[in-house]
């Protein structure tokens, strides 16, 4: 599909057919997707736990107010943000890209020492919002992805993420879970596919400056 028609065939799925699963192949455009996401300073708080093992999806339905969707996808992913996001984790990614791009030092010198600084200076509900910020890109990112590659998705709010990070171990991992995207194929009981779109007109919602 192109980009327009994948945009108008996607909607947030209520159902999903129960026995029809994503191919391997898809999950890992989805997931390679996730990783190609741009995040601030390209430092990728990020992580993404997919689920499809069923009697885990079982128990995540019941810490999603029993939504549906949560319960018939094929796969359940959630985006989680990093919970330290201190001097390591940035120097990590300092090493990282002196590995990748063979970058001497001198030169990320002022960059990395801006950006220590700078989330030095922040306390950990600062930290948490921005990294929540790069949550939201990444899941607008994965709906794109999603709706290109013809699988259907529900972004979703709608859960107890202490809940999560208890059934996926998520603490451990020094994460948190914070948006959850079911994906999956619509069933064809689900109503909702064949809704039109409601949108603010064109002219309203996109100013142009000439």
């Amino acid at each position: 599909m192109n980009t327009l028609k994948a945009l108008n065939w996607r909607y947030a799925v209520k159902k999903f057919q129960i026995d029809k699963k994503v191919s391997q192949e898809k999950l890992d455009v989805v997931a390679k997707a996730f990783n190609l996401t741009p995040t601030s300073y390209g430092l990728q708080p990020l992580r993404l736990a997919v689920v499809c093992n069923p009697a885990l999806k079982e128990k995540l339905y019941e810490k999603s107010m029993h939504q549906e969707q949560v319960r018939t996808a094929s796969h359940i992913l959630v985006i989680c943000i990093e919970n330290n996001v201190d001097t390591a984790f940035i120097e990590d990614n300092f090493e990282l890209q002196k590995e990748i791009r063979q970058t001497a030092d001198e030169t990320l010198a002022p960059f990395r020492n801006f950006l220590l600084e700078f989330f030095d200076n922040k306390t950990k509900e600062e930290k948490d919002i921005w990294a929540i910020n790069q949550a939201y890109l990444a899941l607008g990112n994965l709906l794109t992805v999603c709706a290109k590659e013809g699988v259907d998705a529900c972004p979703m709010e709608g859960f107890l993420p202490e809940a999560y990070d208890e059934l996926l171990g998520l603490k451990e991992k020094s994460l948190k879970s914070i948006l959850v995207m079911p994906i999956g194929y619509r069933a064809e009981e689900d109503k909702f596919a064949a809704f039109e779109k409601v949108r603010r007109p064109l002219e309203e919602t996109v100013l142009y400056y000439k």
